[in-house]
């Protein structure tokens, strides 16, 4: 290591690097004072951004390149390594951008580059012919919120309506079942964006707004309130709804599913006075809740018809690990039950056993909010029908999120309830609203936290045939495939980061 190299931090670039540093790699984390800053090798030149992801602070050196890209390898955020811009979500804020000099053989870092000046606020802007004057979103989570950003970031100066039936501002709603709701995640990391976002970008968003119908033959949406509101293009981001089964005693005030930023506040404050809590439901959310109600030092059990934990998704393998890996935190599972009755200190299964429980949470799924667009007229099958550019039966409606079902590289179609998937969807039909004509081809994604572990997992294996493992699952270092017909349909990683990254370059290729 070079006098001027730290062990943490990396060269210090205001001195320079040669190629030789950069050991074969095209990635080379550095820094420029105190600020980290991000070499990559993109042909014959050698660019300079930010080294930390502005979603949730993921090293960027650790990720992937893909052509004149950087994809952070926690939560798969894209950046442009010539303008910094957060091309896909999760993340939305820019990287710094640095120049970088050439001195005989080395590259010189010392000062950032002007940054670019943000589309929104190019006012001069011209509408091209047949650009929408009004667009109408009906939903205030990931996809909409998504929509809309891009929107106003791409330049688009029209009437822009969001409609939301929540009565909080967008949120960051994978971490409503995760670190906020174990208390490691203040209140403040919760919205998408503070409160003066939405009137500095005209964004005229109506909480507790509810949408009764949608017009297309006269191009509007009808609120609870009677009143119409016109569109030339209408984005449905409805999203889901947990499901609810007939359970008695599912009324009861200490009874939650989770779904709204209210919900996780309201589970936090029935938390603060209970000592013991059933979750019903061994999927993710049910297992993520589990988890952090056991953060918080409940007694937890949960109760499911399932087998085994997430085995219709991951497989008996992981689904066992999982088990174990909650089990060794406290947790108590039911497997083969369900509950048959809820009373204001206890829960029956319905194998008799009784269950003491000051908080319950149904943890059960989701299903996709369709009654609009099937009121509407609009092609529906277990979700939105949409083409690859998100557009419905109707040309000037598009969908996105969990209510859409887009076609698939088999010639099927799919419909998937991920969080970073209805975001990028919200960006790309934003993009097609305004006549990009671009289609939908990222490679789903998602993650799970489960207490220390995360699981990371690309693709979509709605069955499979095969399943292979490299690695060791116990050992928390592993890589599993699901296959069908010899063909890789989807990854799970388990402390393989740079894998799962890898992976979804691969998959992306195939589509």
């Amino acid at each position: 290591m070079s006098a001027h190299e730290t062990s943490d931090a990396g060269p210090d670039l205001a001195r320079g690097v040669t190629l030789a540093q950069f050991e074969g790699r095209r990635l080379l984390r550095g820094h420029v004072g105190d600020e980290a800053v991000l070499l990559a090798r993109v042909g014959d030149e050698v660019l300079a951004v930010g080294a930390t992801c502005t979603h949730y602070s993921g090293p960027l050196d650790q990720g992937a390149l893909e052509g004149e890209q950087v994809r952070c390898p926690l939560h798969h955020a894209c950046f442009s390594l010539r303008t910094g811009e957060a091309l896909g979500a999760p993340a939305f804020d820019p990287i710094p951008c640095w120049k970088v000099e050439r001195e005989g053989e080395r590259f010189v870092v010392r000062e950032r580059s002007a940054p670019a000046p943000a589309s929104a606020s190019a006012s001069a802007r011209s509408a091209p012919p047949g650009e929408p004057a009004n667009i109408v979103i009906v939903g205030g989570g990931a996809a909409g919120f998504a929509a809309a950003e891009m929107l106003r970031r791409r330049g688009w100066q029209g009437r822009l309506t969001m409609f939301s039936a929540e009565a909080d501002a967008p949120c960051d709603r994978p971490n409503l079942s995760k670190d906020y709701l174990a208390g490691s995640a203040p209140q403040e990391w919760i919205p998408l964006r503070g409160e003066d976002f939405y009137p500095a970008s005209r964004i005229d968003l109506r909480l507790s707004s509810t949408v009764q119908r949608i017009d297309p033959a006269a191009r509007q949406v009808v609120t609870a309130d009677g009143a119409s509101h016109a569109y030339d293009r209408l984005l449905i981001a409805t999203g889901a709804e947990p499901v609810r089964l007939p359970i008695p005693g599912a009324q009861l005030p200490h009874v939650f599913t989770l779904r709204s930023f209210a919900d996780s506040q309201a589970i936090v404050a029935q938390a603060a006075r209970a000592r013991t809590a059933v979750v019903l439901g061994s999927g993710f959310i049910g297992l993520e809740v589990a988890a952090a109600l056991r953060a918080r030092g409940l007694a937890v059990h949960v109760v499911s018809l399932d087998a085994r934990p997430l085995e219709r998704v991951l497989g008996a393998q992981l689904g066992d690990f999982i088990r174990g890996l909650h089990e060794s935190h406290g947790e108590v599972f039911h497997m083969g039950a369900s509950i048959a009755s809820i009373d204001a200190g206890s829960v029956t299964l319905s194998d008799g056993t009784v269950i003491a429980a000051e908080l319950v949470v149904l943890g059960l799924g989701v299903r996709p909010r369709l009654a609009l667009a099937e009121a509407a007229g609009l092609a529906v099958d277990r979700g939105i029908l949409v083409d690859r550019r998100l557009q419905t039966s109707q040309p000037d409606i598009y969908a996105a999120g969990d209510v859409a079902r887009w076609p698939a590289a088999d010639a099927s179609t799919m419909r998937v309830e991920h969080w970073v998937v209805a975001e990028r969807q919200g960006q790309v039909a934003a993009q097609n609203m305004l006549g990009a004509d671009q289609p939908y081809l990222d490679v789903p994604f998602f993650w799970s936290a489960h207490h220390e572990v995360t699981i990371r997992y690309v693709g979509h294996a709605q069955d499979w045939d095969e399943i292979r493992i490299d690695g060791d699952i116990a050992a928390r270092d592993c890589a599993v495939s699901y296959l069908k017909d010899g063909r890789t349909l989807a990854v799970a990683t388990i402390g393989r980061d740079q894998v799962a990254l890898e992976q979804a370059q691969r998959l992306a290729s195939q589509a």
